[in-house]
């Protein structure tokens, strides 16, 4: 009996240690995040590229997922996966607003400063590596969690379609490049949010419908 209780109260503590180190991994990733948004976006801006601020967007969704994931965390299986039916929608809204700025700079015509890109898809690719070795060990905890993780990888492969297009840029003087990895971009966000929304919809409909049973 009391080897029963002592073990039951371990498992109890080690859940309670595990969710304080994800809550804590979250808090630095939305960190990241955040900041990396407001610095990429703005090399954009200067820059005049459609893939630096398509990306910086990434990283401003990124940043308010990891605090719905926050909010969800300590919350019902219904909770987490209605948190990630959210995240998806969110992402496909990403994806639709890239297009149209995909668009805008194809219609400016001008193509993007090549070393800005470069240095700023750099550092973007950084902290999106950095946010996915925090995030590894978590990225099967649960659905929101999932979903989450899958966001930051798609990150970084968004970031290294920034670098190839600054190397194309420089090469060929032209928009193109940038306009292409752009619209990258926007087919990885809506991929990513149809997988999301794919995984979250079952849990969340199943206890939808054990809570009106109830």
């Amino acid at each position: 009996m009391s080897g029963h209780c002592c073990h039951g109260k371990g498992q109890e503590l080690e859940r309670i240690a595990l969710h304080k180190d994800i809550r804590r991994v979250l808090v630095v990733v939305m960190m990241l995040n955040l900041m990396m948004f407001v610095v990429e976006f703005g090399a954009g801006l200067v820059a005049n590229s459609a893939a630096l601020m398509a990306d910086s967007v990434d990283m401003l969704g990124d940043g308010l997922v990891y605090g719905l994931s926050l909010y969800a965390l300590d919350r019902s299986l219904r909770w987490r996966a209605g948190s990630a039916l959210i995240k998806g929608g969110f992402i496909l809204l990403l994806g639709l607003g890239v297009i149209v700025e995909i668009v805008v700079k194809l219609i400016m015509g001008e193509p993007p400063a090549s070393g800005l890109m470069l240095v700023f898809g750099t550092m973007a690719l950084i902290v999106n590596l950095s946010c996915v070795g925090l995030l590894w060990p978590y990225r099967r905890h649960d659905v929101n969690l999932s979903s989450t993780f899958e966001c930051s990888r798609n990150d970084v492969l968004a970031n290294l379609g920034v670098l190839a297009a600054a190397g194309l840029v420089a090469v060929t003087s032209s928009p193109w490049p940038d306009a292409a990895i752009a619209a990258i971009i926007a087919f990885l966000f809506i991929r990513s949010s149809i997988r999301v929304i794919r995984e979250a919809w079952p849990q969340f409909h199943h206890r939808h419908a054990a809570a009106a049973a109830e």
